[in-house]
């Protein structure tokens, strides 16, 4: 039994001030509490400080090394900031920008990533804590995974690489804890040859490392854009650039476990072929589209395996958007156009109301191909 001997804490004209701060078993039971457009730094935030980031309002916890946002449904994909990173202007860039999620506007710069990237896959922890940016390019790709504090404007650093080798036209899922980067190309070679991919990589966001062999999807896959992830679900879907049975190229969808490293299995088809388009989730339902087939959107329930569902339509027809999300937003982010024009659109739809797609605001500069999610 512990015993606990008070003599005196008096102060009948206000609170009792600990100005030396209180400890219990060694460790402080204070609590900061910061309000500011950026994620605090001074005085070094402990597990316990709060965060009310004043331009995106959403608080924010720190816990385990970061902020975690709180209190709205899951934390996995409370995501307060869209980033995306690289792209091409047309030339090659290594631009990041971002725009906030909580209330339609434009997007701005944010800083840059370590060298220009082009058609590299993006995921999130969905805290508002850690994205990641990974692989691209095509001639050769590369295998370079960097990262970025979403909360944070400012240049991207390394974090390790793709062990499963270098790829471009890369997906990304994350279940807040654990990030899978899904197959893409291995780009031309010399000879102008290209490569399809099944391999999945995986990563605990939240440390710097090299990724480790998660599994295989069902079939090699040229183009793996299109996948997403549900707020706070272990399954994370992805678009098969190959055939179903007696199908359509890039109508097959696969799913597979996040948490846990294992092959992928066949999940249904959509209605019509999806080649670079994009995918966004909320919590219970994921919308695919944006593609060189049209600016129809689909939509399925994660949880439940089967086909796609006519959702709505993009107000522009392009593909090679970037696709990003939160618990109630998906965003579809610049593209390319008939004719090779880059665009600046920035699309949004309330993922749970099928209807189409309405403007949210412009980006800082127009992009085909970047790297794109949020947190």
């Amino acid at each position: 039994m512990s015993t606990i001997k008070v003599d005196t804490i008096r102060n009948y004209d206000s609170a009792v001030d600990f100005s030396q701060g209180f400890n219990v078993g060694g460790a402080s039971i204070i609590q900061n509490y910061t309000e500011s457009a950026d994620m605090p730094e001074t005085p070094t935030p402990v597990n316990g400080d709060y965060w009310w980031d004043t331009a995106n309002e959403v608080l924010y916890r720190y816990m385990d090394g970061g902020f975690r946002a709180i209190g709205i449904g899951s934390s996995a994909h409370n995501n307060a900031r869209a980033f995306m990173g690289g792209g091409s202007q047309p030339g090659t860039t290594n631009q990041i920008q971002y725009f906030g999620t909580a209330s339609s506007g434009n997007a701005s710069d944010f800083g840059d990533l370590t060298g220009a990237t082009y058609r590299a896959g993006a995921l999130t922890d969905g805290a508002g804590g850690r994205g990641l940016i990974f692989g691209g390019n095509w001639s050769p790709p590369d295998n370079v995974i960097q990262y970025i504090t979403v909360a944070n404007t400012g240049n991207a650093t390394d974090f390790g690489d793709l062990t499963n080798g270098s790829r471009t036209i890369l997906g990304g899922c994350s279940d807040g804890t654990y990030g899978v980067m899904l197959a893409g190309n291995k780009g031309s070679a010399s000879s102008g040859t290209q490569a399809d991919d099944r391999i999945m990589d995986r990563v605990t966001v939240q440390t710097a490392a090299n990724s480790t062999d998660h599994g295989d999807l069902v079939s090699d896959t040229f183009s793996s854009w299109q996948s997403t992830s549900c707020a706070g679900s272990a399954r994370g879907l992805h678009l098969s650039t190959t055939a179903p049975s007696g199908g359509s190229a890039y109508t097959q969808l696969e799913y597979f476990d996040i948490t846990t490293a294992s092959n992928a299995a066949n999940f249904g088809t959509l209605s019509s072929g999806n080649y670079a388009g994009a995918g966004v989730s909320d919590a219970t339902r994921s919308v695919f589209g944006g593609a060189t087939s049209g600016n129809n959107l689909e939509y399925v329930t994660p949880a439940t395996l089967g086909n796609g569902t006519a959702f709505g339509d993009l107000t522009v027809n392009r593909d090679y958007a970037g696709g990003a999300d939160n618990l109630t937003y998906g965003f579809f982010c610049g593209g390319e156009s008939t004719g090779g024009s880059k665009q600046n659109v920035i699309d949004y739809i309330t993922i749970q109301t099928a209807a189409n797609a309405t403007d949210w605001g412009d980006l800082a500069t127009a992009v085909e191909a970047p790297a794109t999610s949020a947190a």
